[in-house]
Order: structure tokens, then sequence, then C-alpha cells
């Protein structure tokens, strides 16, 4: 892939750094750096406004087709908007579930009533999504899920639980995946279905983290009820819609996630030379690795996304980045010395205690590492699969003495 700017790229790589220095401003401007991994609650209403601004203005699903709302715009450029939006410092945005998950996949696999009825809203960003995927139980292990939902005349009814599902709590709808075939197993008899949150069948709950915010949620779905066409693709096959999604969630977005992490980085840097750490050759040599690793993501996820995506292709792209984002957060501790060690009062968190904290986390959602070796084993490699215990074998108790 030819990484440099053709004179058109150059010439809208200065449009989107001219609109952002010049609608930056005013109240906008205090949104700088805000949001973002576990800061999602920050200022939401706020940066929500700031969605639709962006909206109003044709920056928002640039690379989907006209037809839909979008811009189409090359690979590349949606790239450079990406980084230019990161470089600008502007705040996370709230849309992502919409924009970058569920718009693409009904564009590819949803009926065309569903493209009508959807994606003018996630364009507009008037209406909010969020993920039900995990389980309890399930954990990163997404065929192993048990919410079930049965067809009762022209409705889907469900009932079940799913958790870590981000920013439920603002979102109006909803896209699951529920086995709608009694006695399917794994992969088998799981639909994707979309559902509307404002019901009586549905109750959120928050779940609270080390960094105290809470934009985790526990669903809980007892009877709740969509329409029976909304269910994407066909019922029962939705396994193929839900990987189709993964593989949209890892797309050109990525790229301005690591400006951002280019700029934890230059900060990380600017603390350790601030505070003499810098002077210890032990962290000098850690954090050139994290300069030089960071390119490497950077340029193996422009050849990605340059090829048509292979399940490999992506889980080397997350184990890349998951890895090297909880790597920082452990650098930053050491940077930062025994200061890192207490919390303000009220647990108060600096910038690099939460982002510490937090970072524990890059490694599970998204697909665990664990998930993602495992693929490479057996798809790449071509290993035999992990060995499932015999339920029928009951271990022996161990001996004490």
């Amino acid at each position: 892939m030819d990484l440099t700017d053709t004179t058109e790229d150059k010439a809208f790589r200065t449009d989107v750094r001219t609109w952002l220095a010049d609608h930056l401003v005013g109240d906008f401007a205090a949104l700088k750096g805000l949001g973002g991994s576990g800061k999602d609650l920050e200022a939401h209403d706020e940066r929500l406004e700031w969605d639709r601004h962006l909206a109003k203005n044709g920056w928002t699903c640039i690379g989907w087709p006209t037809k839909y709302g979008g811009r189409g715009l090359s690979l590349m450029q949606q790239v450079i908007f990406h980084e230019e939006y990161a470089r600008a410092d502007a705040p996370a945005r709230v849309n992502h579930f919409g924009e970058e998950l569920l718009g693409p996949t009904l564009i590819h696999f949803g009926s065309e009533d569903q493209k009508a009825r959807f994606l003018p809203k996630i364009v507009a960003v008037e209406e909010m999504w969020c993920q039900g995927y995990s389980e309890p139980g399930a954990g990163s292990d997404l065929a192993n899920i048990s919410t079930k939902a049965r067809r009762e005349g022209d409705e889907w009814v469900i009932d079940g639980q799913k958790v870590w599902t981000s920013l439920a709590q603002f979102a109006d709808w909803i896209f699951v995946l529920a086995r709608t075939e009694p006695g399917s197993q794994r992969h088998a008899g799981i639909s994707f279905l979309l559902v509307p949150i404002e019901q009586d069948g549905i109750e959120i709950r928050g779940i609270e983290q080390l960094t105290g915010g809470a934009e985790f949620n526990e669903v809980f779905f007892t009877g709740a009820r969509t329409a029976a066409d909304l269910v994407v693709g066909e019922p029962g096959q939705g396994w193929g819609v839900a990987m189709g999604l993964l593989g949209f969630e890892r797309g050109v977005s990525t790229l301005g996630q690591q400006v951002g992490f280019q700029r934890e980085l230059g900060d990380l840097v600017a603390l350790a030379r601030s505070n003499g750490t810098f002077d210890d050759p032990i962290v000098r040599d850690r954090l050139a690795r994290a300069t030089v690793e960071l390119e490497v993501i950077r340029l193996n996820a422009l050849r990605t996304l340059s090829e048509d995506q292979a399940p490999a292709q992506a889980s080397v792209a997350k184990l890349l980045w998951a890895t090297w984002h909880r790597t920082l957060g452990e650098l930053a501790m050491l940077v930062r010395g025994t200061e890192a060690l207490a919390a303000g009062p009220g647990y108060d968190l600096d910038e690099w205690q939460r982002l510490f904290l937090f970072t524990r986390a890059d490694t599970i959602y998204g697909g665990s590492d664990e998930v993602q070796r495992n693929i490479l084993a057996e798809r790449v490699l071509g290993l035999p699969r992990d060995p499932k215990p015999d339920p029928q074998i009951t271990p022996k108790p161990q001996e004490t003495r």
C-alpha cells in the first residue's frame, strides 16, 4: 500500500484540519481531550451535541456509500479524517456503536426496510445503539450464549442476560445475539435481533469499575419484545452477521485510536524527562521500544485495511494494539514511581492511574487475547483445537493433610 498522500489527499487533509480548527471553538473547545477509554461518561451530553454538529456538517459515516447518507470517501481519506481528528484532540465520539458497527453491518446484511428505518437516524446521531453480545458464563466464548428468543406472532420475545454492555444507559436500541432454535449449540441457531430498549421487559444495571466509572452495564431481558422483521439476515444464521460486525469493529477507526496512543506516549516521554526517570537506561529503553512498536502497529493496520480482512489478520491487529496499550499503562506506573500508588481525596485518579487500571481490560474486551491466539493457532498454524473436558469424567478431589 502506498502510504504517501496524493495531491487530492493532501487537499482533503487540509480541509479536515481547517474545519476542526474552525469548529473546536467556544463551548466545543472545552471538550478537547474528553471521553475515551475509561472516561466514556465524561461530558457525555456535551459530546453528543458535538457529534450532532459533525452530522450537520457531513462528518459522520464518511465511509458509507452516498446512497445511505455517507460521503463514500476512500480508505485513505477515512484514515486521514481519523488521524486529523485525533491530532486535533477532538472529543471521543459517542455514536461508535451505530456508526462504526451496526450501520456497516446493516448496509452489508440488512434488508432495505431496515436500512431505510435505521441508517438515516445513525447518520444524524438521533438514535443511539449498544451491543448485546457478552453474557455471564460465556465471556469471550461468544458461541456459548444462552439468551433465548421465541417467535410469537409478529414479535420476538427475548429472555436472558447480557453483560459488559457499554453505554446501555444512553442507548435507544440494542443489537442482541439470541438463540432462536431450541436445542441448538455453538454457532448454530443464533439470530441477530434489533431491540428497542425503552420497554418494561428490559432492565439496565450499571457496573462500577476500578476507575470509578460505570460505562459498562448488565442488561436483563424478561419477556422483552421486538418486531418479527427486526432480525438481520435469516433467523438462525446470526453468527455470520455477528462475525461480520466484529470485522467492522476492527476497521479504519483504529488508525485514529493509534494516533491517540501516540499522544499518550508523547505525554509519557515528556513526564519522564521532567521527573528525571528518562535518565534511567531501562526506562529510556522501554520508551524507545514502545515508540518502535507503535509504528509497527500502525503500518500493520494500514496493510490489513488495504486487503480483504481475514479473521487471522483482525486477530493479529487486536493482539498487537491491546498488548501494547496495556504495557503502556504499566510503563506509566514505572515512570510515575511511588506517587502512582496513592489516589487523591475521594479516590481521585490522575490520568496515568486511570490509564493503567483501564488498560488491564484492553486484552479482554473485543475478543480476549486467549481467543485471538486460538484463532491464529487453529486457522493459520493448523494446530488441533483445545480438548474439551469430558462431562462424564468427574475429577477426584485433592487429598488434604
